[in-house]
């Protein structure tokens, strides 16, 4: 009874092991497409929860596609550096991502910025204003 018990044990530990070992890693195209693909969902989503002009569905495309480009690179090339400082990374997606509520701010219009700010972005960017806080008072 205890052996199988251990081997069901050791089944369930390994499986996700066997199974992340068979995976490839993506290729640089397939990257790009699931970014594109994510990108394009989100688009879609603020394009129904916010009612965006055909001219804000746009930038909003684009602001998306420049910053998580610019993210992606900047937290691969951490990678690529073996980083492992959870912080460092951390902080790269902050920058990326308060770029992106300020470039959303010139874009909305009021009933727009509130809703987005509803929507999770206020709490979002209180936490990143908290972080950065805190990491401003460890340099002191």
């Amino acid at each position: 009874m205890k052996t199988k018990h251990i081997l069901t044990l050791l089944a369930c530990t390994l499986l996700p092991l066997t199974a992340k070992a068979q995976q490839q890693p993506l290729t640089p195209e397939q990257e790009e497409k699931k970014m594109r693909e994510m990108i394009e969902k989100t688009v879609l989503r603020y394009e129904e929860d916010l009612k965006l002009e055909v001219w804000q569905t746009f930038y909003v495309d684009s602001i998306l596609t420049h910053n998580y480009g610019e993210m992606s690179a900047e937290t691969k090339e951490l990678a690529e550096n073996r980083v492992e400082n959870y912080d460092l990374y951390q902080r790269i997606t902050d920058k990326w991502e308060n770029a992106t509520f300020e470039a959303f701010r010139r874009i909305l219009n009021e009933e727009q910025w509130k809703k987005y700010l509803k929507n999770g972005a206020g709490r979002m960017q209180k936490d990143r204003d908290r972080r950065a806080a805190k990491r401003e008072a460890k340099n002191k």
